[in-house]
């Protein structure tokens, strides 16, 4: 008598109402698409900082590549005669150093020292002319939506260091990247040179 009670609960369990079941698998169906909706999301994001192994998008794009350079906005941030997604130019931030800042009127800020001088060396040297994109691969783009990289001249000679030899930026050791060592060696030695800032 026991195992027929069982045995019918059993039965009345396995009998799941088609409405229920219905239910249930759209209701499952609607979770695993926006599972995959929003991992898709976090895939691009990913990619678009460079965080993944697939180097895709601004690698391929930029990385080895020449560009003429438009125009230099300061010490660190220069525009390439390139579009940028619906942009007409690109915005590339130099990767490992700190320039100082130039005056913004909009912020009521004062030009930092010496920030006029960076931003007046990295325009004779690069307005004009053709430059080569170096980017890192872990990340391609900084919090702005710049396009971070080391810019290099045709004598194979590099924007970043210059400036830091010249003693008018710093080596940059917030953001780990290939050139740390090298240019926090440039920044020493402008150091030692007395050079620009470090007079």
């Amino acid at each position: 008598m026991g195992s027929d009670t069982a045995k019918h609960r059993r039965d009345k369990k396995s009998r799941i109402p088609l409405q229920h079941y219905i239910h249930a698998r759209r209701t499952k169906k609607r979770t695993a698409a926006a599972v995959i909706v929003v991992a898709l999301a976090v895939l691009v994001a990913a990619d678009r900082q460079g965080w993944l192994l697939y180097r895709g998008g601004d690698w391929q794009r930029y990385h080895g590549k020449l560009f003429t350079v438009l125009y230099v906005i300061d010490g660190d941030t220069l525009v390439l005669d390139a579009t940028d997604g619906g942009r007409r130019s690109t915005k590339v931030r130099l990767w490992g150093i700190d320039a100082p800042e130039i005056a913004h009127s909009d912020k009521n800020q004062d030009a930092q020292p010496f920030a006029d001088e960076c931003a007046s060396l990295a325009k004779t040297l690069c307005e004009g002319q053709s430059v080569r994109l170096y980017l890192e691969s872990h990340r391609h783009r900084g919090k702005y939506g710049r396009l971070l990289a080391h810019v290099e001249f045709a004598d194979g000679t590099v924007l970043n260091e210059r400036l830091i030899a010249a003693g008018l930026a710093r080596a940059d050791e917030r953001f780990s990247h290939d050139r740390m060592q090298r240019y926090t060696l440039l920044e020493l030695q402008a150091k030692r040179d007395r050079a620009g800032m470090w007079r």
